[in-house]
């Protein structure tokens, strides 16, 4: 099993494992700590969804940062496995892990959508262009969009970048 660790908020220094998969590929330290200054600390309150969580690690920061719900999409069996394990020794029922494909995933009905969506599939699959679509079934208006890709991403829908940044070979 590979790690990485959560970097801030109330579960900061705790370890998440996950399996070894080349799709996998959780956000750097360095990236996160970025991400998070951009949003903010603390995230009480927000509903988040991490739609293709592999690792769980930015719904996990999300977590630890005080957000209310955080829903976490992964196909990959495997990795769902063990997302789901690792979600569990949290004992947080703000985690929710869901085995499911990102394009198809509908919120439960009655849920309210999401303050905060972390968009990071696997590259060179057209995932961005395939979710796009469904963002507004997704995202409560105002909502924010965090997305890591191969390439600069001016826009998604009907979101634009606002900020954005570089490491090594990924586009945030």
């Amino acid at each position: 099993m590979n790690s990485v660790r959560i970097i801030g908020g109330a579960w900061r220094r705790r370890v998440v494992c996950f399996p070894d998969a080349e799709s996998l590929r959780p956000t750097p330290d360095r990236v996160r700590e970025t991400l998070f200054n951009w949003l903010g600390q603390d995230l009480s309150g927000l509903h988040c969804l991490d739609l293709f969580a592999g690792s769980g690690i930015l719904g996990f920061e999300a977590a630890s940062r005080g957000a209310a719900r955080v829903v976490l999409v992964e196909r990959e069996r495997k990795a769902f496995l063990a997302l789901r394990k690792q979600a569990a020794s949290f004992a947080s029922p703000r985690l929710e892990p869901v085995c499911g494909d990102a394009v198809k995933f509908v919120p439960a009905s009655g849920t309210p959508r999401f303050d905060l969506l972390f968009l990071d599939p696997p590259y060179r699959e057209g995932w961005l262009e395939r979710i796009a679509p469904r963002l507004p079934l997704l995202a409560r208006p105002g909502a924010r969009l965090y997305v890591e890709a191969e390439h600069p991403v001016a826009s998604l829908g009907d979101w634009r970048t606002v900020r954005e940044g570089r490491a090594g070979q990924v586009f945030y």
